[in-house]
């Protein structure tokens, strides 16, 4: 019986998302045996520390903090984690706040703060364990004297909107916080602090993810006035923005703390998730199901539309080669952009499956899935979309035209009107993007 490409695709998305579920995550990198925790190739003595705190952020944040109290139970004094509103777990000993993403609201800054002096009580006996995932940045917007909340919304909302990276993006944000790029750190200093982080940037940059506010920063405020002078944002910003970046660049506002800071002299920073896990496992599930996996790349990044053409034209390749054993699956991770240039309703993810079905329009053995992982793609309900042949013929059908659409930044009106939206609800990680293309190649055996 010939596979439905849609639910071979949704079965390795879905066998991706359980190898980086959050909490998954934490049961492999930890273990408690007596009084003794082990993680990764370190061994705390639990009756070396007065407290356990437990702080951190972010979408996948809930069941990593629900996972500790399950290792840990009443060894937790207390804590304060805070998430994307609806991504939340049950917890009985750590508290948990809900915020918005991606532009922040007041409910973040309150939980950011909070987390801020629950890191400023730990004293040189404490143990302070972090967990961080994709999503943190924006739900914990701890800014530093002179800017208000409003001025970094809309921050936030130009930087979004020009096509800025998340590199890019995150280093901003280090030097308008309190928080971010090695400051929680600080703030928990002496105590010893054990973060556990889930990558959601290309390059498991430890300073990028969730903006570093537990790893020494790399980036500096003269690299954040050259990021906004590239994208011409220097004289939109909000002036309390600029002006503090420019009062940093001139030495006169203290540097985020770099390598060799003391803040950072017992914190340990454990990786425990990122994209490659996800595409493996993707991989292997691909291969149970009878398809030949070639992971293309992890750290795909550059513009939705021309990442979805340089796939499809891929796919297209092998059909164009050397005649293939059996189906191919062919699997790419990373976190491309989008330049809004019009009005509609979109995200990453969408945006490239509706640019693949555009470049797909003539090929009937190649079926696309695009995807971020975390079940929310931009300002949206979905998570990304399909794509195949038949993606054009259905627009036509409902009267929409695929050019413009895309030029408008339009694709989730044109992926739900086709029946091509993907919709999976939070699914609590967060790994950036996959996008998943299967070739059943006609000459093939």
């Amino acid at each position: 019986m010939t596979k439905n490409p849609r639910a071979v695709l949704r079965s390795l998305l879905d066998a991706a998302l359980q190898a980086v579920a959050p909490d998954r995550a934490v049961h492999r990198h930890i273990q408690v045996q007596d009084n003794l925790l082990h993680i990764d190739n370190r061994t705390y003595n639990l009756d070396d520390y007065d407290r356990i705190l437990v702080t951190g952020a972010g979408k996948g944040a809930a069941p990593m903090a629900a996972a500790l109290e399950q290792l840990l139970g009443e060894r937790i004094t207390q804590g304060a984690v805070c998430v994307k509103y609806g991504h939340t777990v049950p917890l009985r000993r750590i508290t948990l706040y809900e915020a918005a993403h991606p532009v922040p609201d007041a409910a973040g800054e309150a939980a950011a703060r909070r987390m801020l002096e629950l890191a400023a009580s730990a004293t040189g006996r404490d143990l302070v364990l972090c967990v961080l995932t994709g999503g943190a940045s924006a739900l914990t917007p701890a800014l530093a004297d002179g800017i208000c909340l409003a001025h970094w919304q809309a921050a936030t909302q130009r930087l979004l909107a020009c096509g800025a990276t998340i590199h890019e993006i995150n280093a901003i944000r280090k030097h308008v916080s309190v928080f971010g790029g090695g400051r929680l750190a600080a703030a928990a200093s002496p105590a010893t602090l054990v973060a556990l982080i889930i990558s959601d940037v290309v390059g498991d940059d430890l300073d990028v993810i969730a903006s570093g506010p537990t790893s020494p920063d790399s980036s500096t405020y003269e690299m954040c006035l050259g990021i906004l002078d590239r994208y011409g944002l220097r004289h939109s910003m909000p002036a309390a923005i600029t002006s503090r970046l420019e009062e940093g660049a001139a030495g006169r506002v203290p540097e985020t703390p770099a390598q060799g800071d003391a803040a950072f002299d017992r914190v340990h920073n454990v990786l425990v998730a990122n994209n490659r896990q996800a595409l493996e496992a993707a991989a292997q599930e691909a291969a149970r199901q009878g398809y030949t996996p070639r992971i293309l790349t992890s750290t795909m990044t550059g513009e939705a539309r021309e990442k979805a053409k340089e796939l499809v034209t891929a796919a297209r390749q092998l059909c164009a080669g050397e005649p293939l054993s059996g189906p191919v699956c062919l699997l790419a991770g990373g976190e491309t952009t989008v330049t809004i240039t019009g009005a509609g309703l979109g995200g990453r993810n969408q945006e490239m499956a509706l640019a693949g079905a555009m470049h797909l329009q003539d090929c009937n053995n190649i079926t696309m899935l695009c995807a971020g992982t975390d079940g929310s793609d931009g300002p949206t309900d979905a998570a990304g979309g399909f794509a195949c042949a038949a993606t054009l013929n259905a627009a036509r059908c409902c009267g929409l035209d695929a050019g413009a659409c895309l030029a408008d930044n339009n694709s989730y009106v044109f992926l739900e009107k086709t029946g091509n939206l993907l919709k999976t609800g939070p699914t609590l990680t967060n790994v950036m993007d996959m996008a998943l293309l299967l070739v059943e190649c006609p000459d093939a055996a």
